[in-house]
């Protein structure tokens, strides 16, 4: 049997499984019960070197998980997450993140891999090139394309409230969800992710990235706009609103919403652009392709 090579080849095929396995047993498709499907997975196809354990482990404030040999069984390996997350969402996000890096890495090294907030949120980075493959298998894995498309096939011009309904039937964190929705959508549209009073990292949909409108956050430090509700922070008792050209970057009126993100001192803006924009801005700043520094891909 020819494996996979690839993130999206991986969760394409176990999710194949994972779909025939549930209709047959007569039970939902989603959540994603990764743990399980990690263990029976690998030891079904790699009998060798199963994963043998899933756990939470006191990991500190640094890391959200850890992919680790067994160092008492040669061959078996072990996926431990932060417990002290509280959020469903990261936790499961983590436990397909590093269920990706035992399916696309485990050979490469022997030693442990650990997993920052940072490599959480690297979803295309030539940096942390194995960063971004185990984010993009995860979300692969917990939100197939197939469903997500279905399911969002009649967002026009959505809020952060419309995704909480995906961000539960998936058991991902709202980071996730918005990230995925921006990799498949039409929209010209950017996620901002911000804490005491800047920018910590953005993404942009691709059509809005071809209008010249994104931030390059990681090189730069950017404050948040004064006006927008991120500014406002936890004092604003709007969760979305309609601001001006001016506002934010681009020179168009932009739908903001806000929510406060899974790790509690970081706010999450999404910004919606009109449909059509110009082909360029003269003037602002960039998004390179390393933008994100990693994925909260993946809470509440």
């Amino acid at each position: 049997m020819k494996l996979p090579t690839t993130p999206e080849g991986w969760a394409a095929r176990i999710s194949t499984l994972v779909k025939a396995a549930r209709e047959l047993q007569g039970l939902p498709r989603f959540p994603i019960d990764v743990a399980a499907i990690a263990r029976d997975y690998s030891r079904n196809v790699f009998p060798a070197e199963p994963i043998t354990l899933v756990r939470g482990e006191a990991l500190g404030n640094k890391f959200e998980g850890a992919l680790v040999p067994n160092p008492k069984v040669k061959g078996e390996w072990g996926i431990l997450y932060n417990s002290a997350i509280s959020s469903k969402g990261r936790i499961n996000f983590t436990l397909g993140h590093e269920f990706g890096h035992y399916l696309l890495h485990r050979h490469r090294s022997g030693d442990p891999i650990y997993c920052s907030r940072q490599d959480m949120w690297d979803w295309d980075s030539a940096y942390g090139m194995m960063e971004s493959e185990a984010n993009r298998f995860a979300s692969q894995l917990l939100m197939p394309f197939d469903d997500f498309r279905a399911q969002t096939a009649d967002f026009r011009r959505p809020t952060l409230s419309q995704f909480e309904p995906l961000r539960d039937r998936y058991e991902v964190s709202m980071t996730a969800v918005v990230l995925k929705w921006l990799e498949l959508t039409k929209r010209r549209a950017m996620i901002v992710v911000s804490r005491d009073g800047f920018i910590d990292w953005a993404w942009s949909s691709k059509p809005l990235i071809k209008t010249g409108v994104y931030y390059k956050a990681r090189q730069r430090v950017i404050p948040v706009p004064e006006g927008s509700l991120a500014a406002r922070g936890h004092r604003s008792a709007l969760s979305e609103t309609m601001h001006p050209a001016g506002v934010w970057i681009g020179r168009e009126d932009v739908l903001e919403s806000v929510i406060c993100s899974e790790y509690h001192d970081m706010i999450i803006s999404l910004l919606i652009y009109p449909t059509e924009g110009p082909s360029s801005y003269g003037g602002g700043f960039e998004q390179g392709p390393e933008l994100t520094d990693t994925y909260e891909a993946f809470g509440s």
